[in-house]
């Protein structure tokens, strides 16, 4: 099959053609049709990965596709199913899955995903004798996958794949982080540090949640314009004015809810600065590995003030995914308009160059 592997850190994709073994008996083979360009790939192209781990690595952590052979011992799909794929393994036995918490599964949040394995320490991937590795279990960005049956969720097979795909990470995330772990009832105030995919789902999640003002922050013109799209009732551009003095001016003292969905440091603390008393301040972004942010202790006591983080927007993969995108189908949620260009699979480094240039909410590469 043709796949998009990454040799080294801070080099280009290669596609070339790998060998791809067929599942065990508790796993998938799944033809991917669309795989999302997220800037969590993105951060081991241009060389500042979140953590280390080997290469050759077939990046992608956000897909969709139909099943095309499973093991003697799946239960979950059948061939033919079109799914979405999740990038967080499920034991379902772990303390955080029998909790309800399974998108801090220690298997899937473990060394054996983040060391380019699938859940038995194996690969599937290769190149005749050398090993090729799995992206957090899934490795979307290839004509086909082989991955465990808790790494895929079935879908109904009207919804688009391309759009499907989306809620396998981006869309999750962010609409996620509003509605599974902020939580605001209707009328409390949002602002949202960051106008890219997972900015523009929490914008999403806010109009869900009846959030009013919803703010969006960012320092480019086209994201702010996007994001009143999406519902955004205010919007700031952060190259032209102080964003934490205009939030706060909005609000009449800080907002509610503050979501950082970039992975800076400096934006985490706006985040806190702009937060009202009471209020709570949500980070979302992966900064890079060492960074650290600085709050005034006395803030803890005198403001009551909290701040958290989240992961994959607090889902549950084979709850949540579902029920997003019954939202979309019912025209509630919009994933139509979160697509903005789409790659052939030889097309991946432009889509990274123009996911660094800004111009995308979400480029797709289509299968």
């Amino acid at each position: 099959m043709k796949a998009a592997a990454l040799h080294d850190y801070g080099q280009p994709m290669t596609v070339e053609e790998i060998d791809i073994d067929d599942p065990k008996p508790t796993e998938v083979k799944v033809k991917i049709a669309a795989s999302g360009v997220c800037h969590s790939d993105y951060v081991f192209v241009a060389g500042k990965p979140f953590f280390e781990g080997p290469r050759p690595i077939v990046l992608g952590h956000e897909g969709a596709g139909v099943v095309e052979k499973v093991g003697s011992g799946v239960t979950r799909v059948e061939v033919g199913d079109h799914v979405v794929l999740s990038w967080i393994y499920a034991c379902g036995n772990c303390y955080y899955c029998t909790v309800g918490r399974s998108n801090l599964c220690d298997v899937g949040r473990g060394p054996v995903i983040g060391e380019g394995y699938l859940a038995d320490g194996t690969t599937r991937l290769h190149k005749g004798i050398i090993p090729y590795y799995h992206f957090l279990g899934i490795s979307t960005m290839a004509e086909y996958t082989v991955c465990d049956e808790k790494s895929v969720v079935k879908v109904d097979k009207d919804v688009p794949l391309d759009k499907a795909a989306l809620v396998g990470c981006a869309v999750m995330t962010g609409v996620g982080a509003v509605i599974n772990t902020a939580k605001p009832i209707p009328g409390e105030s949002v602002a949202i540090f960051g106008a890219g995919g997972v900015g523009i789902s929490c914008v999403q999640g806010a109009v869900l949640s009846g959030a009013y003002p919803i703010i969006a922050v960012d320092n480019k013109a086209n994201k702010l314009d996007i994001a009143r799209h999406f519902g955004a009732t205010h919007t700031i551009d952060a190259s032209k004015v102080d964003a934490v003095e205009e939030i706060q001016k909005i609000t009449g003292g800080g907002a509610n809810y503050t979501f950082e969905a970039v992975g800076h440091p400096q934006l985490m603390r706006n985040c806190w600065d702009a937060t009202a008393k009471g209020g709570t301040a949500v980070v979302i972004g992966g900064a890079e590995m060492g960074d650290e942010v600085s709050i005034p202790a006395l803030d803890f006591p005198f403001t009551e003030k909290a701040i958290r983080g989240t992961g994959y927007g607090g889902a549950r993969m084979n709850v949540d995914i579902p029920k997003l995108l019954n939202l979309y189908k019912a025209g509630k949620l919009n994933l139509d308009d979160m697509v903005s260009a789409t790659y052939p699979l030889d097309g991946v480094n432009d889509a990274f160059s123009d996911l660094r240039a800004g111009k995308n909410l979400r480029g797709v590469l289509m299968m």
